[in-house]
């Protein structure tokens, strides 16, 4: 199939297709944004279904439009997206909850090779909220706020979650939203940890997590835990799934991933603070830290531990590129009908059934991150 087609995602950022042709040509430089802290990357995801059959489909995560912080100011931008499917029956972009959009592929004949590219290309700045200053005119409406005050299957609020929450902020003496927040985050990283024979992200089960008896997990699982908790205090807060990008400009090797980021999923976290806005936070990358960064691990009071854990409250390093807030989705057309927690990896399926997201090498699918001029 050679017939090409250009989808418009807003008027500032085109997405290009085509179904079996070479890649469209990059983004023009009205495109780009102003020098002023962006740095820009091309993200290129490439999938090879080995396992052929009339019934191949992937659904590949894109990355948000535009991440907007406090004050209004964005901190990401999709430029462009361009992708090649060739045989493929059918190549579109849809849409799940929370506005997240993915890249479907579908294939019906076996004979023909599975693959598909998709190159994302995103401009980032680092972002960060100036918890020092008075809090301004910026209060966003009860309904605006109301999604991510909601429970969900993986996020309850009940329970062992809201007594949890309310232990928390009552021994900090905590009563405003700010206040909440911050006792939640330092519980965390005081009270949780890394375990590192979590299998990819973990699997965002809250609940799971404080029933464990060891309080461990993954990224998905830890800054869930801080969105559960802060829900249940009554504070909007919503995860950010994505993947990092590059390495990281402080040094921390730990929270940093160039080149092939096929493993380099992560997931943030960010609460709601009226006078101030999105506030961004991320404990699990704190325990990340203690973990990770030296093969004996370092100790809460290291210096590096010191540093980033008061950065990791109010401030991300925009080495990472986030796709959207979506929890317990349903992928659109996928005859395994069950929800998937997030949609932060590849998906696939054949005529066999679900691939497994978190193996790439048997899914047979790559990522990788490559700096551009912007």
């Amino acid at each position: 199939m050679q017939r090409r087609h250009f989808l418009q995602i807003s008027a500032a950022t085109p997405l290009l297709g085509t179904l079996g042709a070479a890649l469209p040509s990059v983004a023009s430089a009205a495109q780009r944004p102003a020098d002023d802290g962006w740095r820009a990357y091309d993200v290129a995801t490439r999938i090879d279904l080995s396992e052929r059959t009339t019934q191949g489909r992937v659904w590949v995560p894109l990355p948000a439009r535009q991440l907007v912080g406090s004050g209004g100011a964005a901190y990401q931008r999709l430029l462009e997206t361009r992708f090649d499917a060739p045989g493929a029956s059918l190549a579109k972009v849809v849409r799940g909850p929370a506005d997240a959009q993915m890249l479907m592929v579908e294939w019906t004949d076996a004979t023909v090779p599975q693959q598909v590219t998709l190159v994302n290309r995103v401009a980032l700045r680092d972002r960060a909220t100036d918890l020092g200053a008075e809090a301004r005119a910026i209060n966003a409406s009860a309904a605006e706020l109301r999604p991510w005050l909601r429970a969900t299957p993986l996020k309850p609020t009940d329970g062992i979650v809201g007594d949890t929450a309310r232990k928390i902020t009552a021994d900090a003496g905590a009563r405003t939203d700010m206040e909440k927040a911050k006792a939640i985050y330092d519980w965390i990283v005081a009270h949780c940890h890394r375990e590192g024979s979590v299998r990819g992200c973990g699997t965002g089960d809250v609940k799971f997590v404080l029933t464990s008896g060891n309080l461990g997990g993954k990224c998905a699982d830890l800054n869930g835990l801080f969105v559960a908790l802060a829900r249940a205090s009554g504070v909007p807060a919503r995860d950010v799934y994505g993947v990092r990008v590059d390495d990281s400009a402080h040094g921390y090797k730990s929270m940093g991933k160039s080149g092939d980021i096929s493993k380099a999923q992560h997931c943030r976290a960010e609460f709601y603070a009226q006078g101030y806005g999105w506030v961004p936070v991320d404990p699990a990358d704190v325990r990340k830290v203690m973990l990770e960064e030296t093969k004996e691990g370092l100790a809460a009071t290291d210096v590096r531990v010191r540093a980033a854990n008061a950065m990791l409250f109010g401030a991300w390093e925009m080495n990472w590129m986030g796709y959207n807030h979506a929890d317990d989705m349903r992928l659109p057309g996928a005859r395994q009908q069950g929800p998937i927690g997030f949609l932060m990896y590849p998906n696939g399926e054949t005529a066999q059934g679900r691939l497994d997201s978190l193996d790439p090498a048997t899914f047979r699918y790559s990522i990788g991150s490559t700096r551009v001029a912007a």
